[in-house]
Order: structure tokens, then C-alpha cells, then sequence
């Protein structure tokens, strides 16, 4: 039977006991060795598909392995043909498997993921480009302007929100990252103004969630929404 990977964890974690893995009934989770590594696995579902159960307790295996100190996690779906197979992995990758669990110690991954206020940033735009506030009074002005007046204006307000999009995304990123260890960027074609994932000591989480909060509170035409903590998906390879 195919083997279902978890997550990867030194081999002198202690784990709770039990823990139970995707599957309905749940599959019971055991550990194979390699060295001094570790990896969270069960048997593999005959059939596996991304339900929200076996998604939610992929992650719950991997949350509470870490209870006891880090680990790299895999993403839903890793399958290896045998435990054997597993083993032969990490023993081949003990090395750099190691680098990332030293660097994930003490460290928890946050996503933020900002967008515009529609209204509160077409607001922001007008009062921060006195000459586009102009023209839009004197379209208002002489009955809504022409079709070329619309046109251009339009064209101008599209430029400057897509300005301001930028200096947001970059002010979110310049705010954040110091005070985190390392930084993620999201996909480019989210839709997002900003999707980044930070991986955060738990010795700075505090001042890392008051700065997003107060980027918040500090520019309304943002929505800012931040995720975590959460298992280190972003930061499991060297990047």
C-alpha cells in the first residue's frame, strides 16, 4: 500500500499519542525513521481527493506534531510509493532537511493579505492629486464633461489607484518585514494588493500583529487580513 506523507520532524521529537490522519475512518499516523529524522506518515486512501476532512486533519497532524518543535510540513497529496521509499528520501536529504528545521525553531508562518477600499482609495487618490480633484469638479461642472474629458479622466484615476497599489503593497511589505525572520510572496495573479507570508518568533509575534493592526488603523482604504499562526508551508524549503 502507498504511503501518505505528513511532514518531516527530528527523530528525537517527542509526538503526541495518538495521532489520527486523513480517511474516513481516520488512518493512525506512525513515524518512519531515517537517522536522525523523522517522517509523519500513514497508509494512503485509496482514493484521495481534497476533501475538507482529510484537508483539515492533514493539518491537525501537522499542527500538533509541532507541539513539541518544528516541522517541515508537506503540502495535501504527498504520496510515496512505500515507506521504504520515505526513508530512502530522508536519508538522502538529512542534511538540508535539518538546515530548514533549524531555521523554522521557535518560528510560526503568518499570511497578510491587503486589497483596497474601493470608495476609501478613490477618496485617498482625489485628495492626494489636488489636479484630479479639479478636473472631476469641472466635469461636474459642465454636466458630467464630454465623452474624450470622461474618457481621459478615467484613464488618469486608473493610473493613479494602480500607483497607489504600489506604494501600498510596498509599504505593507517595508512595515512587516523587519519584523519577521523571512518573507513569502504569494502568487502575482491572486488579485490580491498583497499576499505575503512571514515566518514570525514567537518572541516577536506581538509587535507583528500590533503593526498590522495598526496598518489597519492607520490607513483606511485598506483591508489588511492576516492568517495564523500556521505551519510553515511557505518556508519548508530553502526558498
Amino acid at each position: 500500500m502507498s504511503t501518505y506523507v505528513y511532514g518531516i520532524t527530528r527523530a528525537s521529537q517527542r509526538l503526541p499519542e495518538p495521532l489520527e490522519g486523513i480517511g474516513e475512518p481516520a488512518l493512525p499516523v506512525r513515524t518512519v525513521r531515517s537517522g536522525r529524522l523523522l517522517a509523519l506518515v500513514s497508509d494512503a486512501p485509496s482514493e484521495l481527493k481534497a476533501k475538507r476532512r482529510d484537508l483539515l486533519a492533514h493539518q491537525r497532524v501537522v499542527i500538533q506534531a509541532g507541539s513539541g518543535g518544528p516541522v517541515l510540513p508537506l503540502r495535501f497529496g504527498g504520496v510515496s510509493p512505500d515507506d521504504a521509499t520515505v526513508a530512502a528520501i530522508l536519508d538522502e536529504h538529512e542534511n538540508s532537511y535539518l538546515e530548514r528545521l533549524d531555521a523554522l525553531e521557535g518560528k510560526d508562518e503568518y499570511n497578510v493579505k491587503a486589497d483596497h477600499d474601493e470608495q476609501a482609495v478613490l477618496y485617498q487618490v482625489l485628495s492626494s492629486h489636488p489636479e484630479l480633484a479639479a478636473r472631476l469638479e469641472a466635469n461636474r461642472a459642465a454636466g458630467g464633461g464630454s465623452y474624450d474629458q470622461r474618457l481621459e479622466f478615467g484613464e488618469l484615476m486608473a493610473r493613479a489607484v494602480k500607483e497607489r497599489e504600489v506604494a501600498d503593497a510596498l509599504l505593507i511589505e517595508s512595515t512587516l518585514t523587519p519584523l519577521a525572520a523571512a518573507l513569502r510572496h504569494g502568487p502575482e495573479n491572486s488579485g490580491r494588493l498583497a499576499n505575503l507570508s512571514f515566518l514570525v518568533e514567537r518572541e516577536q509575534r506581538e509587535k507583528f500583529l500590533e503593526a498590522v493592526r495598526a496598518l489597519a488603523e492607520q490607513h483606511e482604504h485598506l483591508h489588511v487580513q492576516i492568517t495564523g499562526p500556521l505551519p510553515a508551508y511557505s518556508f519548508a524549503d530553502a526558498g
